[in-house]
C-alpha cells in the first residue's frame, strides 16, 4: 500500500493525556516488518509509568519476528458477527483486510481496555481516505450540539507549536475544536493539495467527548 509509510504506536497515559510515540513499526520488502521503541519517546513515557508492550519487553532490540502476529491480536476478525459495521466504519477496502499492517493503519488498533494506537505516517496519494480523531477535546469542551454528522472542517497548519511541529488546528464557524492526531496531521505537511475533512460519528454527553473524522485528497 503506498498510502502507508510507517505505522507509530503512540500510549498516553490515561485518557484527556498527551499522545506520546513511544515505537516504530515499518514494512518494506528487504527486510520483512520490523518494530522498535522511539527512545526519546520512551524516556518519557517510563517517566509516566509506562514499561513496555507485552511480547517486546526489550526496549533496545530491533525485532524482526513476529511483529504483526502480535500486534495484529489487536485487529476484529472477520467470522465476527459485527464485522461488517467495524469494515464499514473505518473505511476498510475489503481487499486488504487480511493485510494486518494495512488493518492496524487503518484501524489504530484501538482496544477500549487500554491507552495504545497504531497512528500511520500516510501519503498523500489520490484517493487517499483515513478516519482519524480530534485531539484536545477536553481542553476546549465543546457544547454537543456544535458540530453534527457530515459537517465538513476547517483545518490550517500550526506553525511554531511547542508540542509538535506538524500541527494541525480544526476548527469550524471561526471555533477552535482541537487538532487532529499526531502522526496522522505529518500527511497535510506533506502537499499542497486540498484534504475534505468532514465529520464522521460523534460520542458526546453535553460535551462532544470523541469525534471522528473522515479525511480525504
Amino acid at each position: 500500500m503506498k498510502t502507508i509509510g510507517n505505522i507509530f504506536l503512540v500510549w498516553r497515559k490515561g485518557r484527556g493525556g498527551r499522545r506520546i510515540t513511544i515505537g516504530v513499526i515499518k514494512r518494506n520488502a528487504s527486510e520483512g516488518v520490523r518494530f522498535q521503541y522511539v527512545q526519546e519517546g520512551l524516556a518519557e513515557a517510563l517517566k509516566l509509568g509506562f514499561k513496555h508492550y507485552e511480547g517486546f519487553p526489550d526496549t533496545d532490540k530491533v525485532y524482526t519476528e513476529n511483529v504483526l502476529d502480535i500486534f495484529g491480536q489487536r485487529i476484529i476478525r472477520s467470522e465476527r458477527n459485527d464485522v461488517k459495521d467495524f469494515y464499514n466504519f473505518w473505511q476498510i477496502d475489503r481487499k486488504y483486510k487480511e493485510d494486518d499492517f494495512y488493518m492496524l493503519a487503518y484501524t489504530q488498533g484501538l482496544l477500549p481496555t487500554d491507552n495504545f494506537e497504531f497512528l500511520a505516517d500516510f501519503n498523500p496519494i489520490k484517493g487517499l481516505s483515513f478516519i482519524t480523531e480530534i485531539a484536545g477535546l477536553s481542553t476546549y469542551k465543546i457544547p454537543s450540539n456544535f458540530i453534527s454528522v457530515g459537517d465538513r472542517l476547517v483545518y490550517l497548519l500550526e506553525k511554531n507549536n511547542e508540542y509538535d511541529n506538524n500541527a494541525v488546528v480544526l476548527t469550524k464557524a471561526n471555533k477552535k475544536l482541537g487538532y487532529v492526531k499526531c502522526i496522522h496531521n505529518k500527511v497535510f505537511h506533506k502537499t499542497d493539495k486540498y484534504f475534505e475533512v468532514q465529520v464522521h460519528r460523534i460520542e458526546k454527553n453535553g460535551l462532544l467527548n470523541r469525534v471522528f473524522l473522515k479525511v480525504s485528497i
